[in-house]
């Protein structure tokens, strides 16, 4: 099964991203064997790794602007954040992970898929200074009030929070509104990506940071 997902890269990564197709597939086998040894990745998840994990984070790159500095929040096994650095070597992406055993992963996997614009941060959310990114995305970490006090908080004032979320996203921002606007949120938004090319579109709820939220306009886009 893991020789399916790592050699046979699906005809929609050759369109959709022909120049990040072959370090996809690599990161997919890593996924696949290592990733699925230490449990970062369920066994039952292997033979769907392309259409519900890899596209399905590749496509959040449609709402980052270029050349933002970029933290994925609770990254685990790296999605979608060494799917964003692969897919987009103008972004600077930090992978923040406090799990050892996963930073350990994380590291391997930059290393040997020569990722020089992407960087292990083993911390954190809250640890981390604030307006110090122009995107924090996560993806199935928390609820979304809960993330937001961690992610926005690290945006800089017109950065963007981007939230991957499941069915519940329209009823989790409903319900979330007030406190989001508590901690700076300007313009929230539900986004539908990929709907004519995924299986499943991948659904964003993408934040606007306010000034109490980050409170600096300058995000952090060299090492």
């Amino acid at each position: 099964m893991t020789e399916d997902v790592s050699r046979e890269t699906p005809p929609l990564v050759d369109k959709l991203f022909p120049r990040a197709a072959v370090r996809l597939s690599e990161y997919a086998e890593l996924l696949a064997t290592e990733g699925t040894l230490r449990g970062l990745i369920g066994p039952r998840e292997v033979p769907r790794l392309w259409d519900r994990h890899l596209l399905n984070c590749a496509v959040v790159e449609r709402l980052i602007p270029e050349e933002s500095s970029v933290a994925d929040v609770g990254t685990g096994a790296g999605l979608p954040g060494i799917v964003l650095a692969i897919v987009r070597p103008d972004l600077q992406v930090d992978l923040v992970e406090p799990l050892l055993r996963r930073t350990t992963f994380l590291q391997e996997a930059v290393d040997v898929l020569a990722l020089d614009n992407a960087r292990v941060v083993r911390a954190r959310a809250e640890d981390l200074p604030p307006a110090s990114y122009d995107v924090v995305t996560s993806r199935a970490v928390a609820p979304l009030a809960k993330l937001a006090r961690w992610c926005l908080p690290l945006c800089v004032e017109g950065g963007l929070m981007l939230a991957m979320k499941g069915a519940s996203a329209e009823e989790e921002l409903d319900g979330s509104e007030r406190e989001l606007m508590k901690l700076g949120a300007e313009v929230c938004h539900i986004h539908q990506l990929g709907g004519d090319e995924l299986a499943l579109p991948t659904t964003v709820v993408s934040i606007v940071a306010g000034r109490a939220a980050g409170g600096s306009r300058h995000g952090r886009h060299g090492r």
